[in-house]
Parts: C-alpha cells; sequence; structure tokens
C-alpha cells in the first residue's frame, strides 16, 4: 500500500547541489509499505488455508532444510517458519551441520522428494562451499520446487506456461501492482541478471507488456540506461549504488537489495541498493529498506507451498494435471555433465 505523506505539498519543488551538479526535487515519493502488503496476502492466505484444510483434511507442509550456522540464513529460516505455522501450514525443519557432504543432503532431499506429506521443499542458500548449490536446486523435484528455481520451472516461466515463481519477483510483482495495475507501455530497468531475481523478472514484467532492460556488470554507462525507466528494479547487493541522478522524475521504484553496512558510530544497518534518502526526491514511489520486498517475499513463499499443496490434491484426486505434473520424475531432472 501506499503512505502519502505530502498531500499539502505536491506543488513544491526543490535543489540540491550535489558532486555531478544540480538536480530538481519533487516532493518526496510515496512509501510502498511492503508489510503492509505482506500482511494483507497472509491474511488471505490464512482464510485459504483453512478451506483447504476443510475441503481436503489435507495440511500444506513446507520442509525448510538449513546447512551450516550462517546467522542471517539462521534468521531468514525462522522468520519463514514462524509465517509459515501462524498461516496454519505444517513447517519441518532440518538443520544439517556445516560440514554435511553433498551426498547426505541429497539424501534428504530424494527423502522429502517421496514423502507425500511434504508439498513443498526449499534448501536455504547460500551452501557451504563444498556443495554445488545448482546439483542441489535440480535435485528437488519441480512438483516440490517452492523458490521456483528447478530450471523446468524457469522454463516455463520464460515461455509464459503456469509453473512455479520464484517468491521475490513474485513479490516485485505485487508490490508493483499496488502502485500501478496496469504497466502496459512503461520502460522497466533491472539492475541485476540472477536467475533468482533479475531473469525471472524480465519475463514477468514483459507478461505484463512492459518493455524490459536488463543491465549488468558488463553493462556501458549504466546510469545512461537507468534514466530512462518508468519502472527502476535494484537487485545488485551493493549498498546506495543507485543515485538519484540517475533517477527519471516519477519513476516506480523497486530497492530488492538488502545489505548490512557499519555506521562510523559503529552500529550496523540495513539499507538497499538504492541511496534511498536522495532518491524519494524523484521517485514517485520507492520501496524502504527493511519494509519493502523483503516481507513479500516471505508471503509469496507460503503462497507457492499452498498452490503446491493443491497440485499434489488436483493431481490425486483429478485426471487433469497441470504443466508441471505431466512431467514424469525422471524427466524432471535435468542432466548434469
Amino acid at each position: 500500500m501506499l503512505t502519502d505523506t505530502n498531500k499539502n505539498n505536491t506543488d513544491k519543488t526543490s535543489t540540491e547541489k550535489i558532486a555531478g551538479g544540480t538536480i530538481q526535487h519533487t516532493p518526496p515519493a510515496n512509501m510502498i509499505d511492503g508489510k503492509k502488503q505482506a500482511g494483507m496476502l497472509l491474511d488471505a492466505l490464512a482464510r485459504n488455508v483453512q478451506d483447504f484444510k476443510q475441503k481436503t483434511g489435507i495440511t500444506p507442509a513446507l520442509a525448510v532444510v538449513l546447512v551450516g550456522n550462517d546467522p542471517a540464513s539462521q534468521v531468514y529460516v525462522r522468520n519463514k517458519i514462524k509465517k509459515t505455522e501462524a498461516a496454519g501450514m505444517r513447517s519441518v525443519a532440518h538443520y544439517l551441520p556445516e560440514t554435511t557432504t553433498q551426498e547426505r543432503l541429497m539424501q534428504l532431499i530424494q527423502q522429502l522428494n517421496q514423502d507425500k506429506t511434504i508439498h513443498a521443499v526449499l534448501v536455504q542458500l547460500p551452501l557451504p562451499h563444498q556443495m554445488n548449490s545448482h546439483e542441489i536446486i535440480c535435485a528437488i523435484v519441480p512438483e516440490k520446487d517452492v523458490d521456483g528455481f528447478h530450471p523446468l520451472n524457469a522454463g516455463l516461466l520464460s515461455t509464459g506456461k503456469s509453473g512455479v515463481v520464484p517468491c521475490t519477483p513474485s513479490g516485485v510483482m505485487k508490490l508493483l501492482a499496488s502502485v500501478c495495475p496496469d504497466l502496459t507501455g512503461m520502460h522497466a530497468v533491472i539492475l541485476g541478471r540472477s536467475n533468482i531475481v533479475g531473469k525471472p523478472l524480465v519475463h514477468l514484467l514483459s507478461q505484463a507488456n512492459c518493455t524490459v532492460s536488463l543491465l549488468h556488470s558488463r553493462t556501458r554507462d549504466i546510469p545512461a540506461h537507468v534514466r530512462q525507466a518508468d519502472i527502476m528494479i535494484a537487485a545488485v547487493g551493493k549498498p546506495a549504488m543507485v543515485q538519484a541522478d540517475w533517477i527519471k522524475p516519477g519513476a516506480i521504484v523497486i530497492d530488492v537489495g538488502i545489505n548490512r553496512i557499519t555506521l562510523t558510530n559503529g552500529i550496523q544497518k540495513l539499507v538497499g541498493d538504492v541511496d534511498f534518502d536522495r532518491v524519494k526526491n524523484k521517485a514517485k514511489a520507492i520501496t524502504p529498506v527493511p519494509g519493502g520486498v523483503g516481507p513479500m517475499t516471505i508471503a509469496c513463499l507460503l503462497e507457492n507451498t499452498l498452490n503446491l499443496a493443491r497440485k499434489h490434491y488436483e493431481r490425486n484426486n483429478s485426471r487433469e494435471t497441470s504443466d508441471i505434473s505431466k512431467t514424469s520424475y525422471m524427466h524432471a531432472h535435468v542432466h548434469l555433465d
């Protein structure tokens, strides 16, 4: 949702001198409240979970696997488990030591693949150095790939078919819809080409009839490209990389980055990839960090979990099958050289 704190200042502008010259300010941007949006989604999800349980007698179940003791990953996993249970779903957590071998993790994934009471499987990334993340992702059957990272789900998304959409891109699209329900004809610029965020967003935004530019570390003159954006999405993991003079006045800015920095007084702070305090004076709407994309990612994870439970029920109670279920487990796995 948007929080408009500037209703009485819509006609005012100001200027600010910066290293590259002087920029003209519009009133501070509307904040896109990711916490409120996520709360609304989770409330609706809890009602849908209850309806599903009453109809089928099945409790949607999410299995989360954490390898090692990475503090950030531990926080993420705790939040996911807490939100899963609050929505009326079952969470099953597997905690493995840092020294776990890839073979042991693969064995656990196969057990979860075969467990009919588990509908969604998530392996928390990043994994320890001795493991091949791509092979681990490919080991999860697409029918339980709640993150949407399996190559089959990525392929379905790229061709506009029904599959599992990665959680962060799904959350980004919901936040954009809260600001501008119709994105037709808008120019979206994505900074960062990861398989988790950037590339899936290319397909989702294209399906929403945007013109999409995908920028990366080898792109020439990144600021010039960003200045053309009606929608600017930053997902590179570099604190405050996107500057105010890069932003087209009135653009919508979605900050996916989460970076922990240490201030001069020694206090640590979470910041995004966008120079928020300056950019908010150029943008029409902007997501804060924290409190923007992050809460929506977890909410969309739980939405995916319920959807996978529904598809599991349909496969076992109907002759009709989804795009994913038409593909057998044997053919769902990607051959690794």
